[in-house]
């Protein structure tokens, strides 16, 4: 940990990398366009400022039996088609993620609707503000898909156990942009910043 000009030490930051995988991408069972495009930005970002961060962590949607979050006649407000299905080749990280290489990797949402990313554990069991606090961690980056929803979700959260965080907003979508404009103000009301990764 480094000491910045003013004495004081400067903050330990995580990048959190929330479900990057084919079934959210153009192809997938819940498909956002553009979704192929961020997964390709993250993974260059990543590989190109991993240094900044103390660690990075993946999410996926690993769902086995969500209940009512899917559903034949998905209403795309609490139901969804499935999606995200534990074992199936569209549930793994996307293929542009696999030099990532992230120091933890959680699995969410397998018997609820698990949108944030603090719905996760690894495999050792651990949620992530577990894996984010052994860490030293005291702020997040946090990108990925989709930015209405589980992006949304997981910064929240994050703000909720007392850490920073941005969304960098380059490096995700919403669904919709109505849905984004509503996300983002909310996401600002809660005190996370907005920024493009470009700015930072």
């Amino acid at each position: 940990m480094s000491i910045s000009e003013s004495g004081t030490r400067s903050e330990r930051r995580a990048l959190v990398v929330v479900d990057v995988q084919p079934t959210f991408c153009e192809g997938g069972e819940l498909a956002t366009e553009g979704g192929n495009e961020i997964a390709h930005r993250v993974a260059a970002y990543a590989a190109a400022h991993r240094d900044r961060y103390t660690t990075v962590v993946t999410t996926q949607d690993w769902h086995i039996d969500p209940g009512e979050h899917f559903s034949d006649t998905p209403d795309f407000v609490d139901s969804w088609p499935p999606h995200g299905v534990a074992g199936t080749p569209n549930a793994e990280l996307h293929p542009a993620l696999a030099d990532l290489d992230p120091d933890a990797r959680l699995k969410k949402g397998q018997y609820s609707h698990g949108y944030s990313g603090f719905d996760g554990a690894d495999d050792d069991g651990r949620p992530l503000a577990t894996v984010l606090e052994e860490a030293g961690v005291t702020a997040v980056d946090v990108v990925g898909l989709v930015e209405s929803h589980c992006v949304k979700h997981t910064a929240l959260d994050a703000r909720r156990a007392g850490l920073a965080a941005r969304v960098l907003t380059d490096l995700t979508i919403p669904v919709s942009s109505a849905q984004g404009e509503a996300a983002e103000r909310e996401l600002t009301a809660a005190g996370v910043e907005l920024r493009d990764s470009s700015a930072i």
